[in-house]
């Protein structure tokens, strides 16, 4: 087994300069994934940049089909680079599909399955990994796995050398914060003290939006290490509620007159979930959410152009591969309207559901030079697979028992290479809703859904080519695929890690 001390003496003797550093041997045998190798005469290794956004839906992005909202940086990297049309969040809400990001693990196997649980300490994160291959490892805005900068699940204990961002789960939804942290310094933010009116609106043309400092923090961090290969892991808040957002990024779309609900404040938790002592009475109040979600993600979108600018000035964007892509579905917690957007893009389902519109994301991969323009590929694949595909990119050693499988070849284009998976698995139960698990193997997609303090669960079956919205149950037509996919849900689970 891959373990945290088996890192950490892989650090010490990267420390002492051991030459036969990679020939010591981890813990436990590891395996090479089915994978395309870079050119070896490419000694240096690629910067790797991901950038998350938070709550965005399928719909949401231009290249998806989006034609309200402004996405250009977005779309010219997938324009440029490949377009994953078949990508799945690792669950259907935000601490799990991050801890499925990290580790290379599914729902079956993930140390966190639902909100409210935090990282097994002894995870072993891809930054670990990449650390060992000489990368300089950051994280700047919504870790969302711990409860505290000093936890040992925390970001500077789980492999990363720098962090700037929020230190629990619930903070990171309000974008006016009392306090961020950088690393084990907190840095305080006076001027977001009481800035909301009496109605719980923010008052205009007050406070420090805690995105802004995201994405300065990230071009800082890419000017100090552009000399040496990093990894840059950058989950914005960006779309999650609350919508708000300042006054002169809602002009653009204030003019165009969009149809509104107003939002009273609330919602989100309360003064138990650590939000600070300005925020009990949950989100803001919103009068325009629709002018806002959009702008929000416009000025998501700048930032990502801002970045890319940056990489080009210094001279380091062919040897860096940036990557985008979504948490979970889209949520209308904070007033718009998923259906005004189309944000499911016909999917069935948003945030909260294993249903497609709860799972399917966007993700894009771009690295110029080496990744060729204009392709989309319908590779079933998930958030498990980025810690096998950073591996290679690096040029390390996979952990064995992971659930995810290496990308790399779909993304250079050796699609008749790349290894597939028997199927993708999910579980998820909420409240008092039943208990789903689901797979999705090939064109199919198999749930069974077992009812609160009941035994007897009822199984539905879609096929996703013809019929992605998932409207048309065949598990009646098809008893032999029920059974087939059955044993499925009991593999998926409980492995020997």
């Amino acid at each position: 087994m891959l373990t945290r001390n088996s890192i950490m003496t892989m650090h010490r003797l990267s420390f002492l300069g051991v030459f036969f550093l990679s020939c010591i041997a981890i813990s436990c045998a590891q395996k090479k994934s089915s994978k395309t190798k870079l050119k070896e005469e490419s000694q240096t290794k690629p910067n790797i940049i991901y950038i998350l956004a938070d709550d965005m839906g399928y719909g949401d992005v231009g290249v998806y089909g989006q034609t309200k909202i402004k996405t250009p940086n977005i779309d010219k990297l997938a324009n440029e680079g490949i377009r994953f049309t078949d990508h799945y969040s690792g669950q259907t809400v935000c601490s799990p599909s991050r801890c499925s990001l990290m580790t290379g693990m599914h729902m079956g196997n993930a140390s966190v399955t639902i909100n409210g649980q935090l990282l097994d300490p002894n995870d072993v994160t891809i930054a670990e990994l990449l650390k060992t291959a000489g990368y300089k490892t950051g994280l700047i805005g919504k870790w969302g796995l711990s409860q505290g900068v000093t936890d040992d699940n925390c970001p500077n204990q789980q492999g990363f050398d720098h962090y700037f961002g929020f230190d629990n789960q619930g903070f990171a939804h309000f974008y006016y914060p009392e306090y961020l942290w950088r690393n084990h310094t907190k840095v305080e933010y006076p001027e977001n003290l009481n800035i909301r009116d009496e109605q719980g609106r923010y008052i205009k043309g007050k406070g420090t939006y805690s995105h802004d400092e995201f994405a300065k923090e990230a071009l800082q961090f890419i000017k100090e290490n552009k000399d040496e290969p990093f990894f840059l892991y950058l989950p914005f808040a960006i779309p999650h509620a609350e919508l708000t957002i300042q006054e002169e990024a809602m002009e653009e779309y204030r003019a165009l007159n969009w149809p509104e609900t107003p939002k009273r404040i609330g919602g989100g938790g309360g003064k138990d979930y650590g939000y600070g002592s300005q925020y009990v009475n949950g989100y803001c109040a919103q009068d325009e959410p629709n002018t806002t979600y959009a702008a929000m993600i416009t000025r998501m979108d700048k930032n990502i152009g801002r970045i890319v600018d940056l990489l080009n000035e210094l001279g380091i964007d062919e040897n860096t591969i940036i990557m985008f892509s979504s948490d979970n579905g889209p949520s209308n917690e904070g007033g718009q309207s998923i259906k005004f957007f189309d944000s499911s893009k016909g999917l069935r389902g948003k945030k909260r559901d294993l249903y497609e519109g709860g799972i399917r994301i966007p993700f894009v991969v771009n690295w110029k030079g080496t990744v060729k323009g204009g392709q989309v590929s319908n590779l079933p694949s998930a958030f498990w697979d980025f810690l096998p595909t950073a591996c290679d990119l690096a040029n390390i050693e996979t952990p064995k028992n992971i659930d995810g499988i290496s990308m790399l070849p779909t993304i250079l284009g050796e699609s008749n290479s790349q290894e597939k998976h028997k199927y993708l698995y999910w579980e998820w139960k909420h409240g008092k809703r039943p208990l789903y698990e689901t797979v999705r193997v090939d064109n199919w997609k198999f749930f069974r859904v077992t009812p609160q303090n009941s035994t007897k669960p009822h199984y539905e079956l879609y096929d996703l080519d013809k019929d992605v919205s998932e409207t048309s149950n065949l598990a009646e037509k098809h008893p032999e695929l029920v059974e087939r996919f059955i044993p499925y849900l009991e593999e998926a689970k409980n492995k020997n890690i």
